[in-house]
């Protein structure tokens, strides 16, 4: 299929500068970084974003409740008369927006470092003692239950009985593992106070790391970078700022590449550490640098290193990756104990599993799976990967091994590249409008496939869960509404936004207070080509099933834009219409009397009772019988998959030939094929297929589903 020309510019696309006219920011000369990000978000918020709030107090108040629950999210560094000392300056963020001095960003960045060193002292304190488990009291831990602590000896006492929960966590889990092994012959066996003393060494070494990574990732900038979020996010929950690094970060997952030194990391003893070596990567071809390697340095060519001693693996991540071509220079432990400075030039990494990737699943007819994680496109490369491109390649592979239908697989699919949705679906269908998207003012913009050809013509499937948004939900809902395909799966996320990538440096020009980021702005809303938004309701699937206890929706945020509809577009449903209702009945029967199934609603109605209790005991007696209760429901859980028939699923030849020369990437595709061997859901989509192969299509039985 030819490559569709789109009519808008591309899903986060950084837009023009004219789009926004700016004036002065400050009357000072020159303004400072802050007051320059400032100034450009308040512009770009009341000028670009597609139904901007009024930015006034009532919207300054909101910003900073949840700035501060940013900041101290448990409520246990902030006290009670500091929140009290700071209303004076909570209604200023609309006034700072315009240019006013940044007197509430500065009143809590002073407090908060003050209030977290002064944590950073309490816990060893109070983790340096054994803790009475024999006494009756409670803990809770759900900061929308409690308040903030009224002075310096109730957050201390706060503390305390955190820590105190933590530790008899991690006794109890000590004094498990001890008593299974007790009958070990040559094994010494451990006393509980040996344990205890033990449980608390563990509980103090998470929180040195916390308190680590608050000093290493929480400077000025970085809550610098939370007190923007907390702005632009109460206009809406995906209207983001990006520092530079994370702006980075962003383009590279969107792209499936990165230019960095092909390493995979991960955290171990608070330490970062090498856990492989991408094969072909510039770090495969130095030769240095092994798995098990313990980075401690970071530094950019011959600049100043920089410790990572306590960073998190994004945070690490961050500085190691670069442009193509720069030096990176790293201070490494290897595991025989000597350190070395390792320099590596950056060069392009390719993430292909992130990529779409198909199978075939053998059964009572043969079934296409196709697999994508994300609607990936490399925006900065005409060449570079899009997933319209790929899933197409994926289908023609499919009908080469005359596949009697293909199941579409969206779950956990976050969204991404507009026109890659508008082109992918037109893979299934001829000429016609796929989605309407509407800017801030004028009429509705028709997004259509304009090849009158289709690709694919068979059973076709879309599983979607309530992680797939966006781009995840144009795709199911242009389906379901040319009555193309059957959704299975639960409600979707009800992301019906589109946001465009604006790049701060381009609206200001003085270049040296450095990079100032970038904001992800929502400038238009999503329609279907049946006129009702995806924003907030998300698509309802045909087929319903149980779905695990996510609850992360967009129904759930407060910010969220409403939900509303438009006119219908003209298109003409699909010739042969998927039997929705006859496919529904026959899924609820077998959905009905499944025990897998049942198990599952049984532990989602175990998870919200568990959710909602107030309070936890501090006496491990209670705590005990309390914890054995849960995990004897919770089990039935874990035993879901034993009730599942194993699917016969297995790689194209073609694939498995190109993956030959590389073990490790030959690994991961054995476990990716085997974690969808016992899946329950991926299972009853089978079922439907074989259902709609037998209803809509009997004239294929036996033959390629190719038309």
């Amino acid at each position: 299929m030819r490559r569709m020309k789109v009519i808008i510019p591309v899903a986060l696309l950084t837009i023009s500068m004219g789009v926004l006219a700016f004036s002065k920011l400050h009357k000072e000369d020159p303004p400072g970084r802050y007051e320059v990000i400032m100034g450009l978000v308040g512009q770009i918020l009341t000028q670009g974003h597609y139904q901007p709030k009024e930015i006034n107090d009532t919207y300054s108040k909101e910003v900073f409740d949840k700035y501060l629950k940013s900041l101290d999210s448990e409520k246990k560094f902030f006290l009670r008369s500091d929140i009290k000392g700071l209303e004076s300056v909570s209604t200023h963020i609309d006034d700072e927006l315009q240019g006013a001095p940044l007197d509430c960003f500065n009143a809590i960045n002073a407090i908060i470092k003050q209030r977290v060193a002064e944590a950073a002292s309490i816990y060893p304190e109070i983790l340096s003692k054994p803790f009475d488990f024999t006494k009756d009291e409670k803990v809770t831990l759900d900061p929308d239950k409690i308040d903030y602590p009224e002075n310096l000896e109730e957050r201390k006492e706060a503390w305390r009985k955190v820590l105190k929960y933590r530790t008899l966590e991690k006794l109890t889990e000590l004094q498990e593992t001890r008593d299974k092994q007790k009958d070990k012959a040559g094994e010494k066996v451990k006393t509980d106070a040996e344990l205890e003393v033990e449980a608390r060494a563990k509980v103090k070494t998470v929180y040195d790391r916390y308190f680590d990574r608050l000093k290493n990732r929480q400077d000025d900038n970085e809550r610098f970078s939370m007190f923007i979020n907390a702005i632009t996010t109460t206009m809406d929950p995906h209207t983001d700022f990006f520092p530079p690094a994370e702006k980075r970060a962003f383009e590279e997952q969107m792209a499936g590449k990165f230019f960095g030194i092909g390493a995979q990391l991960k955290e171990e003893d608070g330490k970062i550490k090498i856990a492989s070596i991408v094969t072909g990567s510039a770090s495969w071809k130095d030769g240095r640098l092994k798995a098990n390697d313990a980075i401690l340095k970071v530094a950019q060519g011959d600049k100043e290193p920089v410790d990572i001693t306590g960073y998190a693996v994004e945070d690490a991540v961050k500085l190691i990756r670069g442009n193509k071509g720069s030096v990176v220079k790293l201070t490494v432990k290897s595991v025989d104990g000597t350190v070395k400075v390792i320099d590596i030039t950056r060069d392009e990494v390719v993430l292909d599993d992130t990529f779409a990737k198909s199978a075939i699943i053998n059964g009572q007819h043969k079934l296409g799976y196709i697999y994508l994680p994300e609607f990936y496109a490399d925006f900065n490369d005409r060449d570079g990967a899009r997933c319209a491109e790929d899933v197409a390649k994926e289908i023609t592979k499919l009908k080469a091994e005359n596949v009697e239908g293909i199941i579409l697989d969206l779950r956990f699919n976050g969204g991404g590249s507009l026109q890659d949705v508008v082109q992918m679906a037109g893979l299934f269908i001829p000429e016609g409008p796929i989605v309407q998207v509407k800017s801030r003012s004028g009429d509705p913009m028709v997004l259509r496939d304009r090849d009158k050809s289709v690709q694919y013509g068979g059973p076709l499937a879309i599983m979607v869960n309530e992680y797939s948004a966006s781009a995840s939900e144009i795709m199911a809902a242009a389906m379901q509404d040319y009555k193309r395909a059957v959704i299975i799966g639960s409600n979707t996320f009800g992301k019906g936004t589109v946001q465009r990538m604006l790049n701060l440096d381009d609206f200001y020009s003085n270049k040296e207070i450095g990079a100032l980021g970038a904001i992800k702005l929502t400038q238009q809303k999503f329609y279907r080509a049946n006129g009702g938004s995806t924003q907030l309701k998300g698509v309802a699937s045909d087929i319903q099933l149980p779905d695990p206890y996510y609850e992360v929706a967009e129904r759930k945020d407060a910010d969220a834009l409403a939900w509303d509809e438009i006119p219908k577009a003209s298109f003409t449903p699909w010739y042969d219409p998927v039997p929705v209702d006859a496919l529904k009945k026959s899924s609820e029967k077998r959905v009905a009397s499944s025990e897998a199934f049942k198990m599952m609603n049984d532990n989602i109605v175990t998870l919200k009772k568990m959710e909602s209790q107030e309070a936890y005991s501090l006496n491990q007696q209670t705590y005990k019988a309390e914890q054995k209760t849960n995990s004897n429901a919770l089990k039935r859980y874990d035993s879901v998959n034993e009730k599942v028939k194993e699917l016969n699923i297995v790689s194209l030849k073609t694939d498995l030939d190109r993956l030959a020369a590389d073990s490790a990437k030959l690994a991961r595709n054995k476990d990716w094929l085997k974690f969808r061997q016992k899946d329950i859901y991926l299972d009853e989509a089978v079922n439907v297929m074989n259902d709609l192969i037998a209803l809509s299509y009997p004239k294929l039985q036996g033959k390629p589903a190719n038309k």
